[in-house]
C-alpha cells in the first residue's frame, strides 16, 4: 500500500486493527477498550515490526519519562497482551527481550481508511506462515475474554467507589455470554478454554478445625495473612479473596474451580488452633492434574506465628519457578509483629473489616469493631505498621462511606497512613490508604494517583488497588479509561460482583443503559447474594425505560433485617415518592435510625431532610416545618467545622427552601455548586446541579431550574438525570406543563 505506517490512519495485523487517529483498537472487527499509554505503546510497536524497542525508548517516547517507573510498563503490556488476546505463555504478536525491552512480530500493513485495509487483508494462512517462532518468556496474567463495552440522582446502586470477564467455562460460561451478550465465544468456538498462565494462583478458603467456633477468624485471618505476602509477588498472578471465598476449602473438582478463575493452581489450607497451639497445613495444588506441588504442616505457638505467611510465600513462589525481587524477599521476610496478642487482635479486626470493604452498606456497623481491634493491636505493638494501614484504612471508608465526614475521622485516618509509613516506608497498603485520604479525603487526584502508583508497585496484584485507580479516572471524566480499568480488575477478581457492579455504575452515568444492564446481570450472575444488584439492575431500567415495576418487584424480594434490605432503605423511600405514597414514604424514613443518607453518586443529606419532604409532599406542613428547622440548625452548626463542604450547603440549602428563606436558599445552593463543579469531579459536579435544578423548582424559579436541567442533559457522561425518570418524579411536578420542560425530555430521550 501507498500509505507507510509510520504515518497512516489505520494499521492492521491479523485480527488486529489500529485506528491510529480515532484512538480505537479492534480485534476480530470488535472494537475493545484501551486506555490512552496502552494504545500508545501499541502504535508504537507496531509502527516498526520486528524491531526491538527498548524500556527506555518507550517510555520517552509515551510518557517523557517523568515520574514513570519499569513497573509501569510491565502493567502496560499486560494489558496490551489481554486486549489482543494473549498470555505470556502464548504470545503470537507482543515478545519480551530480555534485559532490552519488546518487539512486536507480525506481517503489519497500513492503509488510510478501514475500507483500504480490509480490501487489501491477506488470508490467515499467509499471516500465520509469516510470523517468527515464539521466543517470550514474560509471565503475564492469562487471555481475557472482553466485556461489552454502564446512574443518577437515584438511590441504591452499590455506592460509587469510586477487563477481564468470568474465565469461567461451565456454568460461569453463561455469566460471560450475558455479561458481553456477545463474540467472544463465537469468534473461537472449537476452543472455550482460555490460555492460562502458569505461574497464576487461586487462594482457597483455609478450613478451621478448632472446635472452638470463635477461633474460626484465625483460619480466614492466615488465609489474608498468606494472600497478603503474595499478592506482593509481581512475577505471580494472585487472584482476589473475594473471587475465592464462595468455594469450598478442599473441592473435589479442582480442575474446573481453576478454569473458573483463570488459574493454574489453587492454595488449600487448614487451620487448628488450641489454646497457644496452632497447627498449619497447606499445600499446593496443580489444577490440571489435581497433583501436590508443594505441601507442609506448621506446628507453632502463638508466640512463633508470624513468619508462616512468608515462609508460604516463598515456598509458594519457588514451586512456581518465580524469581523473587530483593525487595520482595525483604518484604516477605519481614515479620508484620512479633507480638502474639497484638497478632490476635489485628486478625480478628480482619473479618470485620473485609466484610464492610466487601459491602461499604456495613461500613457503619462493621468497621467501628474493627478500628477498635486494630487500635487494641497498636497499643500492644506500637510498631505494627500493617495494624496501623489498616487502621488508616478503615477510617477513610468510615469518613466516605458511615457517612463520618469530620475532621477528626481524616485527622486519624492521615495519622494512622502517616504512622505505618514511618514504619515502614514501601508499605503498600499504607500508600493505598494514603491515596485514600488524597481521594475521598481531599479530591486530591494527582496527590492520590501518586500513592496508588507506589500502591500497585507494591502490591501488583491488588484488585483494589485498580478499582480505586479506575475510580478516580471516573471522577476525572475519562470515562473510556475508567471503563478499561474496571475491567482490568476483573483480571484479579473475576468473580467480584463490585467490580462488575462498578462496571455497570459507569455505563449508567454513559447514559449506555443497555450495557450497564448487562454488567448488572453480570454482577447478578457471580453473587453469592444477587438481591442488591437486581435492585441496581432495576433502577437501571428505570432511568432507561421509565417502568417503576421491576424495582417495585426487587425491592418486595428484600428479607427485612437483612444486608440488602438495609442498605436500600433510601431507594425504598425513593420508590414510594415516585408512587406518590408519601405517607409510605414518611413510615420509611421514620423507622430508619441513620444520622444521614448517602445517594450514589456521594452527596450526603440529613435522613430528616427526606423526612422533611416527604411530610410537606404528604401536606403536613407544621411536621415538615419542625424538620426544616432542625436539618438548618444542625448543618449550620456543623459548617462552623467544615465550612467549605458543599453538602452541607446544599442540605441548608434545601431546609431554607422548606422554611420560605428563599434568597438564602438560593445563595446556598449556588455555594454548593462553586464548591463541587463538574470540573472538579465529573461524578459528583452533576448531580450536584440536578439538586440545585430541584432548588430551584422548591423556591418557584422555574426558568433556572428548566436552565439548569438542560445543562446536565446534555452532559454526555455523568449526567444523572433522565427523561425517564423526569417523567416520573413527582419533584419536577411544577415544571410538568412548561413547554420548554418538555421541549427538553424530547431532545434527550432516555433509550440506549
Amino acid at each position: 500500500m501507498a500509505v507507510e505506517s509510520a504515518s497512516a490512519a489505520w494499521i492492521a495485523f491479523g485480527r488486529v486493527e489500529i485506528d491510529t487517529l480515532g484512538h480505537r483498537l479492534f480485534v476480530d472487527g470488535e472494537e475493545v477498550a484501551l486506555e490512552r499509554k496502552a494504545f500508545a505503546v501499541l502504535v508504537l510497536l507496531a509502527r516498526e515490526p520486528g524491531r526491538v524497542l527498548s524500556r527506555d525508548e518507550i517510555l520517552d517516547v509515551v510518557w517523557g519519562h517523568t515520574h514513570v517507573t519499569p513497573a509501569v510498563l510491565s502493567r502496560i503490556i499486560a494489558v496490551l497482551r489481554h486486549a489482543l488476546g494473549e498470555s505470556g505463555e502464548d504470545s503470537h504478536y507482543l515478545h519480551t527481550v530480555h534485559g532490552v525491552g519488546f518487539r512486536l512480530d507480525a506481517q503489519v500493513r497500513s492503509a488510510a481508511s478501514r475500507e483500504e485495509l480490509i480490501d487489501g487483508r491477506p488470508s490467515v494462512a499467509t499471516e500465520a506462515a509469516f510470523l517468527p517462532a515464539l521466543t517470550s518468556d514474560v509471565a503475564a496474567p492469562p487471555v481475557a475474554m472482553a466485556v461489552s463495552s454502564a446512574t443518577p440522582l437515584l438511590p441504591n446502586r452499590t455506592r460509587r467507589l469510586d477487563r477481564r470477564l468470568v474465565a469461567a467455562v461451565s456454568g460461569l460460561l453463561v455469566v460471560a455470554a450475558v455479561l458481553l451478550g456477545w463474540h467472544q465465544f463465537a469468534r473461537h468456538p472449537a476452543d472455550t478454554s482460555p490460555a492460562v498462565d502458569l505461574k497464576s494462583i487461586a487462594v482457597l478458603p483455609f478450613e478451621s478445625l478448632s472446635t472452638d467456633q470463635n477461633n474460626a477468624y484465625f483460619a480466614s485471618g492466615m488465609q489474608d495473612m498468606i494472600l497478603t505476602q503474595l499478592v506482593g509477588i509481581g512475577g505471580l498472578k494472585v487472584i482476589a479473596r473475594t473471587s475465592t471465598e464462595k468455594y469450598p476449602s478442599h473441592p473435589e473438582d479442582v480442575k474446573t474451580i481453576a478454569r473458573q478463575l483463570g488459574v493454574a493452581t489453587l492454595l488449600e489450607g487448614t487451620v487448628q488452633k488450641a489454646g497457644n497451639q496452632v497447627l498449619i497445613n497447606v499445600q499446593l495444588i496443580d489444577a490440571n492434574s489435581g497433583n501436590h506441588l508443594w505441601a507442609k504442616a506448621y506446628t507453632r505457638t502463638l508466640d512463633n506465628v508470624f513468619n508462616v505467611e512468608g515462609e508460604v510465600a516463598q515456598n509458594v513462589a519457588e514451586a512456581l519457578k518465580v524469581q523473587l525481587t530483593s525487595a520482595e524477599t525483604a518484604r516477605i521476610e519481614r515479620m508484620p509483629t512479633r507480638n502474639a496478642a497484638a497478632y490476635d487482635l489485628y486478625l480478628q479486626a480482619g473479618v470485620h473489616a473485609n466484610r464492610a470493604f466487601d459491602n461499604p452498606e456495613l461500613s457503619q456497623s462493621e468497621l467501628p469493631v474493627a478500628i477498635a481491634l486494630y487500635q487494641q493491636a497498636l497499643a500492644k505493638d506500637p510498631d505494627f505498621a500493617l495494624a496501623a494501614a489498616a487502621l488508616a484504612r478503615a477510617h477513610m471508608q468510615m469518613y466516605f462511606f458511615a457517612p463520618d465526614r469530620t475532621n477528626t475521622r481524616l485527622a486519624a485516618a492521615k495519622a494512622s497512613a502517616d504512622r505505618a509509613l514511618a514504619l515502614q516506608p514501601n508499605l503498600g497498603q499504607g500508600q493505598y490508604a494514603l491515596g485514600l485520604y488524597e481521594y475521598w479525603g481531599h479530591r486530591d487526584y494527582a496527590g492520590a494517583t501518586a500513592q496508588l502508583e507506589l500502591a500497585r508497585r507494591a502490591l501488583p496484584n491488588s484488585a483494589t488497588v485498580e478499582l480505586i485507580i479506575a475510580s478516580i479516572a471516573r471522577r476525572q471524566g475519562h470515562w473510556d479509561e475508567a471503563v478499561a480499568l474496571f475491567r482490568t480488575a476483573t483480571l484479579l477478581d473475576p468473580h467480584s460482583e463490585f467490580a462488575f457492579n462498578q462496571l455497570a455504575v459507569t455505563y449508567e452515568s454513559m447514559h449506555r443503559y443497555a450495557d450497564a444492564d448487562l454488567a448488572y446481570a453480570g454482577a447478578i450472575a457471580v453473587s453469592r447474594d444477587p438481591v442488591g444488584n437486581r435492585v441496581a439492575q432495576a433502577f437501571n431500567q428505570l432511568m432507561w425505560k421509565g417502568d417503576p415495576a421491576p424495582l417495585r418487584a426487587a425491592l418486595a424480594a428484600l428479607v427485612p433485617g437483612s444486608d440488602a434490605y438495609t442498605s436500600n432503605i433510601m431507594t425504598m423511600y425513593f420508590e414510594r415518592w415516585l408512587a406518590r405514597d408519601y405517607a409510605g414514604a414518611v413510615k420509611i424514613v421514620e423507622a430508619d435510625k441513620a444520622d444521614d443518607w448517602v445517594d450514589p453518586d456521594n452527596i450526603v443529606l440529613p435522613r430528616r431532610l427526606y423526612l422533611a419532604w416527604a411530610l410537606q409532599a404528604a401536606g403536613d406542613t407544621a411536621k415538615a416545618t419542625a424538620a426544616y428547622a432542625e436539618v438548618a440548625t444542625r448543618v449550620r452548626a456543623t459548617l462552623v467545622e467544615r465550612p467549605d463542604d458543599a453538602d452541607l450547603h446544599l442540605a441548608l440549602g434545601f431546609a431554607y427552601a422548606g422554611l420560605g428563606r428563599k434568597p438564602e436558599a438560593v445563595a446556598e445552593g449556588e455555594r454548593a455548586v462553586a464548591l463541587m463543579p463538574v470540573s472538579k469531579d465529573a461524578l459528583t459536579g452533576p448531580d450536584m446541579l440536578a439538586s440545585q435544578a430541584q432548588l430551584y423548582v422548591r423556591v418557584g424559579q422555574p426558568d433556572q431550574a428548566i436552565a439548569v436541567i438542560g445543562r446536565v442533559l446534555s452532559i454526555p457522561d455523568g449526567a444523572p438525570l433522565s427523561s425517564a425518570l423526569l417523567q416520573l418524579d413527582p419533584a419536577w411536578d411544577p415544571l410538568r406543563d412548561d413547554p420548554r420542560f418538555k421541549a427538553l425530555l424530547l431532545k434527550y430521550p432516555s433509550a440506549s
